[in-house]
């Protein structure tokens, strides 16, 4: 029996579907997803939730040349599956598949590549821009979830939008998540707009009554919705997106595709920006994504009976060492606080605030208030440190500078999942950290080798006087090297193996890639020197001076880009000291885009295995 789904193959199939199909297309399409992501893993939780909303945005939008702009973009499957891209899923975030994010290059459909929260509103304003200055009149809807609300950038595009005087539609979906469940002001107030009985129970009473007035019911309660949801607007007179001077409705049932397409319809009629309200619920079809819908929001491959999903790695990862380590010193040190931006269960800090409740801080999504914020908390003499992924550590660059380096504070930052993270992508990859923050004076950046290492390197920075980032990456926290236990001191690297000739320098992650290298290179008759670098920033400028006096060969090993990286800053050194004695061999992530895969399979690609770095080792030798 063919399916309604296997009639939809390319962008605007949809609209061929009859209006009593919705549900059942609905039903398939959560199915498929599914099916599929047990299978190749993924954002299942939050995709499960917009399945209705993305039909009645596909039946209301012509594709190409009306616009959707995903917020963080890790909702877009049932869009990619309404876009031609059905076939392809069984590729999903697998290298050379398709991206489990907005991508225009990979579809004309995907109008802007979106990976990171609260940029919606700001690139769908681009747009209605750039379509007023041509003359155009195409549709523009930006989707959001509530937890963007607390970035701040979003606001910033809401005061913006105030000002239109062209149609701009704006989804709310709020499902009252974003990873972890929203906190704040702002999680608040739509909670109020969601569960306002009285506002709720007046406008049904009144429209009930006013439907059974004989001849002119029907049309009082039309004029009634026509008029900026007027009954809304009497009863809750200070609604806050109807005093930025954007038209609110709602809210709406988004898992009713007539309401949601009444909606946009009525949406597109205004001379200005619209805000949709959309209440949906995280995981819906799925009783256990539904009931654990943050450890289902990204899942690796999982058995869809029980919902059991297949773990990455299966030993203790390096957020659970930094967890266990930040709690044991908590317990003995009282000035020290946790800070998160929405991420407690991601960062580690979930143990931390069950322990310490009054010490931890979940801001939301908003990383530039979470530093400046950190940045007060050491001011007035607490020792705050501040867990955020790598990848959005970036979003608070000038609040590192101004807010905490510029003043000298004893800030502790840690960066999880640096270096190449794998299957999320381009958006997601942590490989610019070394390079925007070791130039930074002031700030001390470390990585360790192993996870004995970075219980030390969290304890010397607690201990430190002054900012400390400390960056690790993703998965099972290396336990080898563990007899290398030098104590630590600032900007000194610690020897693992002393050699001749050629001297491995690693940082952080790869001092493990580099053991097994420098091992191939002594079965190969070579005895080679092994450097864990730990500091990146300040660099070791005396073991350099050592090592280039029976060296002719360095090797520097990084997960960071090649531009600002800590191989660069060899390289300076290098020259500045004129060592041109010295052959130096910079192995790095190239400056670009690093595309989804597995973890193994891109350090393959891009030379950052054990075996590609002693082939071109050996090369260099050779030569």
């Amino acid at each position: 029996m063919s399916k309604i789904l296997d009639y939809i193959n390319k962008a605007n199939d949809i609209k061929k579907i009859k209006p009593q199909d919705y549900g059942q297309l609905a039903e398939e399409i959560r199915d498929f997803l599914i099916q599929n992501i047990s299978k190749t893993g993924g954002h299942l939780a939050s995709n499960l939730g917009v399945v209705e909303l993305t039909i009645a945005l596909h039946l209301f939008l012509n594709f190409p040349e009306d616009k959707l702009v995903w917020d963080v973009g890790h909702q877009a499957y049932t869009h990619k599956i309404l876009t031609g891209r059905k076939q392809q899923f069984s590729s999903l975030r697998q290298l050379g598949g398709i991206s489990g994010f907005p991508s225009y290059n990979e579809s004309v459909y995907d109008s802007f590549d979106t990976g990171h929260s609260s940029t919606a509103i700001s690139a769908a304003l681009g747009l209605v821009k750039a379509r007023e200055l041509k003359g155009e009149s195409n549709k523009i809807v930006a989707v959001l979830g509530d937890g963007a609300l607390t970035g701040g950038m979003a606001f910033e595009a809401l005061n913006n939008a105030g000002r239109l005087k062209s149609n701009m539609i704006i989804i709310l979906n709020d499902n009252n998540m974003s990873i972890s469940e929203n906190v704040g002001g702002m999680a608040n107030y739509l909670a109020k707009l969601r569960t306002n009985s009285k506002y709720t129970g007046f406008k049904e009473n009144m429209e009930n009554a006013l439907n059974q007035m004989p001849g002119v019911g029907k049309v009082l309660v039309d004029k009634l919705k026509r008029s900026k949801d007027a009954i809304k607007y009497f009863m809750l007179p200070s609604m806050f997106f109807e005093d930025m001077g954007l038209t609110y409705i709602g809210p709406i049932d988004g898992h009713s595709i007539p309401k949601m397409r009444a909606a946009l319809e009525f949406a597109s009629k205004a001379k200005k920006a619209v805000v949709i309200h959309v209440v949906t619920k995280k995981g819906k079809g799925y009783r256990w994504a539904e009931k654990f819908p943050s450890r289902f929001h990204g899942v690796g491959c999982f058995d869809i009976a029980s919902g059991q999903q297949d773990m990455e790695g299966t030993g203790l990862s390096y957020t659970k060492v930094f967890s266990n380590a930040l709690i044991r010193i908590a317990q003995t040190n009282e000035k020290v606080v946790a800070i998160t931006a929405a991420m407690p269960y991601g960062t580690g800090l979930s143990a931390f605030k069950k322990k310490f409740p009054e010490r931890f801080f979940d801001v939301g999504i908003a990383e530039q208030h979470a530093v400046t914020f950190a940045a007060g908390l050491a001011r007035g003499g607490f020792k705050p440190v501040v867990a955020i992924y790598s990848t959005f550590l970036q979003r608070a660059y000038d609040q590192i500078v101004h807010d905490v380096c510029i003043n000298n504070l004893p800030v502790v930052f840690i960066l999880d999942r640096a270096g190449i993270t794998g299957r999320d992508g381009k958006t997601h990859q942590g490989i610019f950290d070394l390079s925007f923050l070791s130039h930074i004076p002031n700030l001390t950046v470390m990585s360790p080798k192993n996870q004995y290492e970075l219980e030390a390197m969290l304890a010397y920075a607690i201990d430190f006087q002054g900012p400390v980032a400390i960056r690790y990456p993703k998965g099972d926290a290396y336990k080898g090297l563990a007899q290398y236990q030098e104590p630590i001191r600032r900007g000194k690297s610690e020897i693992l193996l002393k050699g001749e000739q050629l001297a491995i320098l690693a940082v952080g992650s790869m001092v493990k890639t580099g053991q097994e290298v420098a091992m191939k290179l002594a079965n190969a008759g070579k005895k080679v020197s092994l450097i864990n670098v730990r500091f990146v920033s300040p660099i070791d400028e005396e073991i350099l001076e050592e090592l280039s006096r029976d060296h002719s060969i360095i090797v520097t090993l990084e997960e960071n880009v090649r531009s600002g990286g800590y191989g660069q800053k060899v390289s300076d050194y290098l020259c500045a000291k004129q060592k041109q004695n010295i052959r130096h061999l910079n192995i790095s992530v190239p400056d670009e885009f690093v595309e989804h895969g597995g973890v193994g399979e891109l350090h393959k690609k891009y030379g950052l295995d054990a075996e590609g770095i002693y082939i071109r080792i050996n090369n260099l030798l050779s030569n």
